[in-house]
């Protein structure tokens, strides 16, 4: 309820007829077996018990008190109550009735309506506005429905115009859908509230790493150390040669077997280089040496020829 009320809606002033079917009740009831003679008779009367809350009416209709909730019918928790002779409840239950044509419209305050809608607004701009600017629709249909209830109209007008309750239901429908749809949208998973993308930063490349505060004569000393150490892995690797002395020895005389006659020049080729010449010569002087081969040049710096050994 509003916290301008000074009292619980359940404790609402009794009528006439209501406070004196009390009074009759108080002088018929029999004194208490335990009280004194002289002790007055009021005083036996046992005290009203005090509702229960779950028994507390959420409205009062009329003067008669509301308990039971419509089903198709959602308040929030914070609704805007208001204070009428005819209603004091939500204002979502008041339109919820107009709606239903449970209470007629011309019964209503809307001036007192706007009045307390104004301190409600005071009181929720701090909290929840939205739900405040919700109820200003309401309060200005209301406002709009019973201007238009209020003036005269003619016979031909009543029968052209559209009863402004219908258009309040309408809104009202439409109102509710609207809200429906914005509860559901809400219930959707929300990113930064259901869900959560993975992130990260990464590193920065651009970082500046300071020079080692190291001498020349430091730098030195760790080179020879890195030196020395490389020179103990070391190792002596043993290769074959490309062109062998004896390989060659045997190539020379496989040439010479099938010709008298061969030129000294024709037994080196360019394309094995300087080695090949080396190797070559190497082995022809050793079969002469052997005995195997023989050299025959007819005059001086004449060509030299080479012709192998007959038995």
């Amino acid at each position: 309820m509003s916290p301008e009320l000074e009292t619980l809606p359940g404790e609402t002033a009794l009528t006439d007829s209501e406070q004196g079917t009390e009074l009759v009740a108080a002088e018929t009831a029999s004194p208490a077996p335990d009280a004194a003679p002289d002790q007055p008779a009021d005083a036996a009367v046992a005290a009203p018990q005090r509702p229960d809350q779950a028994e507390m009416p959420f409205a009062i209709v009329q003067g008669k008190a509301v308990t039971d909730l419509p089903k198709d019918l959602y308040i929030p928790p914070d609704a805007l109550e208001v204070i009428l002779e005819a209603f004091e409840g939500p204002l979502d239950l008041l339109l919820y009735l107009i709606r239903r044509q449970n209470l007629d419209i011309l019964e209503i305050n809307v001036a007192e309506i706007t009045r307390q809608y104004m301190a409600y607004v005071e009181m929720m701009s701090a909290m929840q506005f939205e739900l405040a600017a919700e109820y200003l629709v309401m309060a200005a249909m209301l406002a709009e429905i019973k201007s238009r209830m209020l003036l005269p109209r003619s016979s031909e007008e009543e029968e052209d115009e559209e009863d402004p309750r219908a258009q309040l239901i309408r809104r009202l429908q439409e109102y509710e859908r609207f809200k429906q749809a914005a509860e559901d949208i809400d219930e959707l998973p929300r990113v930064g509230r259901d869900v959560f993308h993975a992130s990260a930063q990464a590193p920065d490349r651009n970082l500046t790493r300071p020079e080692p505060d190291v001498d020349l004569k430091e730098l030195l000393l760790a080179l020879s150390e890195v030196l020395r150490r490389a020179d103990m892995f070391e190792s002596h690797h043993v290769t074959k040669e490309k062109l062998s002395t004896r390989e060659r020895m045997g190539q020379v005389l496989d040439r010479l077997a099938h010709k008298q006659f061969m030129p000294f020049v024709q037994l080196f080729t360019v394309e094995e280089g300087r080695l090949g010449v080396v190797v070559t010569f190497l082995a022809v002087l050793e079969l002469i040496k052997e005995s195997l081969v023989e050299i025959v040049q007819n005059d001086s710096f004449a060509a030299i020829h080479v012709r192998a050994r007959t038995q």
